[in-house]
């Protein structure tokens, strides 16, 4: 499974467990605007994880770009550096 298929996989399961969460917790009876904050609530909590996982989970590595051989911290010299 690729990555990006299991992360909204994983998400909307997210989503769907804390709607059901919420309307559990919530008194009831529900009205339309409960049912808007339940949504609002869920969906804060998915993009709060699908932030935190697309910043803190490892991913691939980048590709080097320089040259093999070369000193890759140049970018601070000038023509006048010996």
């Amino acid at each position: 499974m690729s990555r990006p298929l299991a992360l909204a996989l994983g998400l909307a399961v997210v989503f769907a467990a804390t709607a059901l969460i919420l309307s559990a917790v919530l008194p009831g009876p529900h009205k339309p605007t409960d049912y808007l904050v339940m949504g609002g609530v869920a969906t804060i909590v998915c993009l709060a994880l699908l932030f935190f996982v697309l910043i803190v989970a490892p991913g691939r590595a980048p590709k080097s770009t320089s040259k093999p051989g070369s000193d890759p911290d140049q970018t601070s010299r000038t023509s006048t550096d010996s």
